[in-house]
């Protein structure tokens, strides 16, 4: 009999989940496995939602951006039965494994189904936070950076002509390692992230500096930034517990802080989803291919309650629970490599 794999993707979509599908499903073809898109999640799992992932509809993903699956912030352990009834459409679904795709959230379920259910799982790391501590680097995270570094490059050139300081706020909720790269890269005059509280006086003074020198400044802001005093609105929070930043308005703060402390006219943009979408670069569409390819191998071994990373060049498994057991934060030497470049 034909064993079958389902392939989810959880969380918070990202360029490259369909060319970790696309390597799933033909490395699985090579044992003679059939593979199933589980749509939406864990929603999918929690109402048996499936659909075939044969050659034709993965042969020509390879480029494109978003889960042609669909995805979904759904916590199986916040509904009522909820992790016994994915065992059991597990089981009516005819699955022999299920590959997850996702981030800490994805992936922290993925671990609990395997420690209490021994469900035969294995877990593929994306997300453009880059924050899972097990692996170098997630997928998503490149292309994320390399939009969001575009938009601060085309901030500068408006700023320029208008002498403004510009605000540009990336994504990053606990982790601000998009908003350290794009600043870096993108030359900023300042970076905010959530693992360094604000120096704001600071900032102020070395921004009114800066513009004295070349007639604008660029400051990059992390969402997750929480600015001292200032009281942040109310906000939802999602299934795993985590704020729905959609409208607390970080960079608006900053953008206030700056003009009334420095008198310079400052202009704020937020690049949003926009990061979401869109082609994954080659570094993305690469280790998407290699890691989602040792995911089918992992499950042909029957080597379960694993995730793939990424060490230095190789590929390896790690398991679920050391893999999600910690969020990967911005290091004191990444921040100190930051602060070189506030001249």
């Amino acid at each position: 009999m034909v064993k079958k794999v389902g392939i989810l993707t959880g969380g918070g979509d990202c360029p490259g989940l369909n060319a970790a599908i696309r390597a799933c499903v033909l490395r699985l073809t090579d044992f003679g496995y059939e593979a199933v898109g589980v749509l939406e999640g864990y929603k999918g799992l929690l109402e048996g939602m499936s659909i075939p992932l044969r050659l034709g509809e993965v042969e020509d993903i390879v480029n494109k951006g978003g889960t042609i699956v669909g995805t979904s912030r759904t916590n199986p352990y916040k509904k009522e039965n909820g992790a016994q009834k994915c065992i059991e459409n597990m089981k009516k679904l005819g699955l022999d494994g299920i590959i997850a795709m996702g981030g800490e959230d994805t992936l922290g379920v993925a671990a609990k189904f395997y420690q209490e259910y021994k469900m035969p799982i294995v877990g593929v790391p994306k997300t453009m936070d880059n924050d899972l501590s097990a692996t170098d680097y997630t997928f998503g995270f490149d292309t994320a950076v390399t939009i969001a570094v575009d938009a601060a490059e085309r901030l500068i050139d408006t700023g320029r002509s208008h002498r403004r300081v510009m605000v540009l706020e990336v994504m990053g909720r606990h982790a601000g390692w998009v908003a350290l790269f794009t600043g870096l890269a993108s030359g900023a005059d300042w970076i905010l992230i959530p693992e360094k509280e604000p120096e704001i006086d600071k900032m102020c003074k070395h921004l009114k500096k800066v513009r004295q020198r070349k007639n604008y400044a660029l400051v990059i802001v992390s969402e997750g930034v929480t600015i001292p005093g200032m009281k942040a609105e109310k906000e939802e929070v999602d299934e795993f517990g985590h704020m729905i930043l959609k409208k607390r308005g970080i960079s608006e703060q900053v953008a206030e802080i700056i003009e009334k402390n420095t008198g310079i006219e400052t202009r704020v943009a937020v690049i949003g989803h926009i990061q979401r979408g869109g082609e994954p670069t080659l570094f993305d569409r690469i280790l998407a291919m290699r890691v989602g390819t040792k995911s089918a191998e992992l499950v042909a071994e029957g080597k379960f309650g694993q995730m793939v990373a990424l060490k230095g060049n190789e590929i390896v498994p790690v398991s679920l629970s050391e893999a999600t057991a910690k969020i990967k934060t911005v290091t004191p030497e990444w921040i100190n490599l930051m602060e070189v470049f506030f001249k």
